[in-house]
């Protein structure tokens, strides 16, 4: 797992696709920071990171789209399937390292806040709160577009495809006043990130919440781990 995790690093860092992931992260935080903190003299930073919440749901399938699907364009995964480690140490490995890129775009928020520190210090229970949330949503969105990207050898469609999961699981629960049926409307609910990050950015630690993007990160994982068993197979 350490191999293939130092490998996907040393992609990112010696390619365009982290730099320019790191840019537009710093670049659109650094805005919302001017333009919701700074110029209203306010040290409460949840604008940023609600902001941010929706921002990223684009920037990950930077991160992911290629992953497993250039392996598989350049016919270079069969040195996966016979690598000495298993596929779940393949698949940590490179979420670990997508994960990593992502703290690092998220790292300029800790920036924010020792900022904000010098004039008032900050609600402490907020910004943490915001902090997790941005990085559980992330850590599932990364999850998401590593499966994806296990599926075609196409980038494009792979980060169209993560994409396009990641607005349906944001917007679900905004389909519910135009659905009539209770059951729907509480699946949509239970599967809306939007709902489960609302607690977050309060500062509040709701247990199930913290639970769902765990478990959808896990879920997406798993997922991935048995498609490359069925392909080794077959």
């Amino acid at each position: 797992m350490t191999a293939i995790y130092q490998r996907e690093m040393r992609s990112y860092l010696t390619s365009a696709v982290g730099y320019v992931f790191l840019a537009v992260f710093y670049a659109i935080a650094g805005y919302y920071f001017f333009a919701t903190s700074l110029v209203s003299n306010s040290t409460d930073l949840s604008y940023v990171f609600s902001n941010l919440f929706s921002i990223v749901i684009f920037l990950v399938p930077m991160l992911t789209m290629r992953l497993f699907s250039e392996e598989r364009r350049q016919k270079t995964e069969q040195a996966l399937f016979t690598a000495p480690v298993s596929f779940t140490g393949v698949v940590m490995g490179k979420f670990l390292a997508c994960l990593t890129m992502y703290l690092l775009g998220m790292g300029g928020t800790l920036l924010y806040f020792l900022v904000m520190c010098a004039f008032q210090i900050p609600d402490v229970a907020v910004f943490c709160g915001n902090f997790l949330g941005l990085f559980l949503l992330g850590a599932a969105l990364c999850a998401i577009g590593i499966f994806i990207s296990s599926l075609t050898e196409s980038q494009v469609i792979a980060a169209v495809g993560s994409l396009a999961i990641g607005l349906f699981l944001l917007f679900a629960n905004s389909f519910t006043p135009v659905v009539s049926s209770e059951w729907i409307n509480a699946v949509m609910d239970g599967i809306s990130f939007y709902q489960h990050y609302l607690d977050f950015t309060r500062g509040l630690l709701n247990l199930s919440d913290l639970t769902f993007f765990v478990s959808v990160t896990a879920l997406f994982l798993f997922l991935t781990v048995r498609h490359l068993e069925r392909r080794r197979i077959s």
